[in-house]
């Protein structure tokens, strides 16, 4: 800071001429320019040099926003784009893993209907096995019934003769 302007020598003739004497105008003098130098005034030029200085960081401070915006408007779109490609690969992965879901619930579905298929194919093959099987056993039963009857006649037939010979 610069030093206040202070001209002892006209301080101490005004002092003199308002009727203190000589010794008493200098000390006063003395003592005012003492408490300039020890005071830490700020002249009018320091403040302008201040005041260019505020300027000069005010400007700074502007030209560092301008830079922050510009850069976090580049970061913004970056991460845009980021997020676009993030959320294309999810989409991309979740509808592969659907086709192959759908894939395999297809593939399951042709084995359960193929297995149905099979079940009804044995379950006509056993009815018609248990269909011939009751031919067969009719068949049989007929002939046992015919033999049954052939025995019987024998065994009439033997008896009558055995009747006849007593």
């Amino acid at each position: 800071m610069g030093q206040v302007a202070f001209d002892t020598q006209e301080f101490v003739e005004t002092l003199e001429n308002a009727g203190l004497p000589k010794d008493q105008a200098r000390a006063i003098s003395i003592a005012v320019r003492k408490s300039h130098e020890v005071a830490d005034v700020a002249t009018k030029a320091d403040i302008v040099e201040v005041k260019h200085e505020i300027a000069e960081v005010n400007r700074n401070i502007a030209d560092v926003r301008k830079d922050l915006s510009a850069e976090i408007a580049d970061v913004r779109k970056d991460l845009s784009a980021e997020i676009a490609d993030v959320r294309k690969d999810m989409e991309h992965r979740f509808d592969k893993n659907e086709a192959q879901i759908q894939a395999r619930f297809e593939k399951v579905e042709a084995q359960i209907t193929d297995a149905r298929k099979e079940a009804a194919a044995r379950a006509d093959k056993t009815d018609a096995k248990i269909a011939l099987l009751h031919k067969d056993i009719e068949s049989l039963s007929n002939k046992l019934i015919i033999k049954m009857a052939s025995v019987m006649a024998a065994i009439v037939g033997l008896a009558t003769a055995i009747i006849k010979l007593v």
